[in-house]
């Protein structure tokens, strides 16, 4: 077959593209770099003839051009499954919904449940036999273009190829329209500055990290500094399996550290089922054969986390109250991000043998006037619960780790004041007696 002759007859203009939309439609963007903004633009210039036409996306940096040019949102509605910053941002301006989800399940809502009408995807160019990589959104790309009528992917020179274990190519046979142009450069994500309290939360997981560990990292300055001591360490021979790669496991790829020899599955290789970050990581990641992309329905299945000896998993939360609770997704009632892969990996880890799953979390922060607010509170008032207390783990700050596993409410209490802030645990205190969860036994502060 001439893979070449076929790509060229289905080669449009962007404009030309997107005339397959119509009036309520679901249309789809797919995942963070799997954004296609040449598309996106010639969408949102249809604006005027189009209504009621509703798109999905997650983790995408914008900006989105058909969200942005309607604020009456009566001819384009943009649904997030996870907020990026830029997606937060978009909420608070009325122009974002959130839809729940874990993402392990993600495919499995596009296969089961719901519609989409055209999916719209950016990829790196053809290769010699006919496939498109997915990228650094081969976690969810495939589910959603088996799941479309119509495919239209948007070729991007700058996408890192990515090999792939599964399901992370897409033929030109099952594409109906490929568009090229310009692009500016992909969103560029350098490393968060990391403060104190960072360091010395990732000093009190160090010593859990062991020999031939799997290792699952968030995203943000902890993790990045987790990254940095554990290549400056003795540890050795560590496996990389997770939802999302970030600059972390280039550093510890470069140090030598991951070398994946201990695996259970994938020997010899790093899986993930996206990439973002720093233009750099994007670099490291392109024709990388030690790092292979797979759907999140696979990378992220607690039975597949749960196959490997001593996983680590290490997230990030908004809160926790002194049930175990913890939340990962909200301010109030104000969205944030999403579950993500945090219930998919914190289950997963717990189910490993010798595996141990973390959230994290700076004992305080600051509100816009300088006052300082604890993370630790006595319960939730409205707030999302990404883990209920009855997956409740380690839970990490700068004062310590503690192991919340069976234990009973007043433990709970007990722990989770000896790791807040030195100001607040005499009203955490106080606030466990009201709520009958504190011995009168129980050492004070």
């Amino acid at each position: 077959m001439d893979y070449l002759q076929e790509y060229r007859s289905k080669l449009k203009t962007p404009e030309e593209a997107v005339r397959i939309v119509k009036d309520g439609d679901w249309v789809d963007y797919t995942s963070n770099l799997g954004f296609p903004p040449l598309l996106d633009a010639a969408l949102a210039a249809r604006r005027d003839e189009l209504h009621d036409v509703k798109i999905r996306g997650n983790l995408i940096f914008g900006p989105i051009k058909t969200a942005e040019c309607d604020p009456s949102q009566e001819h384009f509605c943009y649904n997030s499954w996870h907020f990026s910053g830029y997606e937060r941002k978009l909420a608070d301006r009325g122009l974002c919904y959130f839809i729940p989800m874990v993402f392990r399940n993600n495919t499995l809502y596009y296969k089961h449940f719901l519609n989409v009408n055209v999916a719209m995807m950016a990829v790196p160019p053809m290769d010699e036999h006919g496939n498109f990589s997915l990228s650094c959104a081969t976690g969810v790309g495939r589910g959603i273009l088996d799941k479309a009528d119509y495919v239209i992917l948007e070729v991007r020179d700058d996408l890192p190829y990515m090999y792939s274990a599964f399901d992370g190519t897409i033929n030109i046979s099952e594409v109906d329209a490929v568009v090229e142009g310009p692009h500016g450069p992909l969103p560029d994500l350098p490393t968060p500055k990391a403060t104190a309290e960072d360091l010395a939360i990732a000093n009190h997981i160090l010593p859990h990290i062991k020999d031939g560990a799997a290792l699952q990292l968030g995203i943000g300055g902890m993790p990045n500094v987790l990254g940095k001591l554990i290549a400056e360490s003795d540890v050795k021979d560590l496996s990389m399996h997770t939802e999302l790669c970030g600059d972390a496991y280039m550093v510890l790829d470069r140090a030598g550290k991951i070398t994946n020899t201990r695996k259970t599955l994938y020997r010899g290789k790093g899986l993930t089922g996206m990439v973002f970050g720093s233009s750099e990581l994007y670099r490291w990641a392109d024709h990388n054969p030690n790092v292979l992309a797979a759907p999140l329905s696979y990378v992220n299945d607690v039975r597949t986390i749960a196959q490997f000896d001593n996983m680590i998993s290490i997230n990030n939360c908004i809160a926790a109250d002194l049930y175990g609770q913890v939340n990962a997704e909200s301010a109030g009632i104000r969205h944030i991000s999403g579950t993500g892969g945090q219930l998919d990996f914190l289950t997963g880890a717990a189910m490993s043998n010798g595996g141990k799953a973390f959230i994290a979390m700076t004992s305080t922060y600051k509100e816009k006037d300088g006052t300082l607010r604890s993370r630790i509170l006595p319960h939730f008032n409205g707030e999302i619960i990404t883990d209920p207390r009855s997956q409740a783990y380690y839970i990490v700050t700068e004062y310590g780790a503690v192991n919340l596993c069976g234990r009973t409410t007043w433990e709970r209490a007990e722990l989770l004041v000896s790791v807040a802030h030195p100001d607040f645990r005499d009203g955490l205190i106080k606030a466990a007696e009201a709520q009958g969860i504190w011995r009168r036994s129980n050492r004070r502060g």
